[in-house]
């Protein structure tokens, strides 16, 4: 008998298509059959380069976006092509925090509103919607007494922590972080995560954690994965992507990652590929990382690889046909 848990998010299979611009130009596939899952009370990291389609799978899940092809199964219904109507009562559980603190509020706006609208929408009354909003602003570290200011007279790390309180206004149980320290200094970066790590453990919260950062992933991650033109590359825990990247794009990536130790900084092997990653609306044939990689062979220039386990560990999955050895 099968104890595992059902897990709270599921991806299977998804594709998104966005047709091109110019006329008779190719389909743009930003995301390219992609499958995962989130545990509830986890966070999930997904990473790669800008462009690879991080922030569309982020936007899929919470449905700002509709997949073109495949499933994305929350709490064990598929929601993938759900209509507004049966969306609302399920935002909810489904929120979302942007990069860009200040654009994503609206500077017409005071704090209090900003943090009661999903309320608002949900039709709490607007007595309740302030109070909730006041709990939320001492809940995230700000002064509840600030709360009929504008987001304009707020810093950036200030900014992201009301963005992170209307995230939480409406009781979510998955929260899509997309970017949320990339826009913040490096001092003021590690305030958010720990303050969205103490939400997790509070709330019960999974996070979908997209970042370009692999710093910040592995502080702020459970498991991580690795997307590469629209395709996951690599996903695992982050101990073993970390300590024994499998991909040659993980071990790209990571050798660009600074060392705090001045001396193995200096001696450590430094992976530079080569080229630029291939455009999504006419991406290579086989594997999509073959141009750029120093390990490709004549099969990865014809067939693509499928993500399947590799090394000791069950939960490590790498689509490569020539993986480094853990």
């Amino acid at each position: 008998m099968n104890n595992t848990p059902e897990p709270l998010l599921t991806v299977r299979n998804v594709t998104m298509t966005f047709p091109s611009r110019r006329r008779r130009a190719a389909p743009v596939r930003a995301v390219d059959d992609i499958s995962f899952e989130v545990a509830a009370g986890e966070t999930l990291g997904l990473v790669g380069e800008s462009g690879c389609g991080k922030s569309t799978t982020g936007r899929m899940i919470v449905r700002l976006l509709e997949p073109t092809t495949g499933a994305i199964t929350y709490g064990g219904r598929d929601i993938s092509h759900l209509g507004q109507r049966e969306l609302r009562p399920l935002r909810r559980d489904l929120q979302m925090v942007f990069q860009d603190p200040h654009s994503s509020l609206n500077p017409r706006q005071t704090v209090a509103r900003i943090i009661s609208d999903p309320l608002l929408v949900q039709g709490s009354s607007a007595a309740e919607a302030r109070k909730r909003a006041t709990e939320l602003m001492e809940l995230v570290g700000l002064i509840p007494e600030h709360i009929d200011r504008y987001p304009h007279e707020f810093s950036g790390g200030q900014a992201q922590r009301i963005g992170i309180a209307r995230a939480l206004a409406t009781g979510p149980r998955l929260v899509v972080a997309d970017e949320p320290v990339s826009a913040l200094d490096v001092s003021v970066q590690a305030q958010i995560v720990n303050l969205m790590q103490r939400l997790q453990r509070e709330l019960s919260l999974a996070y979908l954690f997209i970042a370009h950062d692999l710093s910040v992933v592995k502080r702020a991650c459970d498991r991580v994965a690795v997307m590469y033109l629209g395709r996951i590359v690599e996903i695992g825990r982050k101990e073993q992507v970390y300590a024994a990247p499998a991909h040659p794009y993980t071990r790209a990536l990571l050798s660009a990652v600074p060392l705090p130790d001045p001396a193995a900084e200096r001696t450590r092997e430094r992976i530079t590929l080569l080229g630029d990653p291939p455009s999504p609306a006419a991406p290579p044939p086989g594997c999509a990382f073959h141009p750029r990689c120093p390990k490709a062979q004549q099969i990865c220039r014809t067939e693509a690889p499928l993500l399947r386990v590799t090394g000791p560990w069950e939960e490590r999955q790498v689509a490569c046909h020539f993986p480094e050895a853990a």
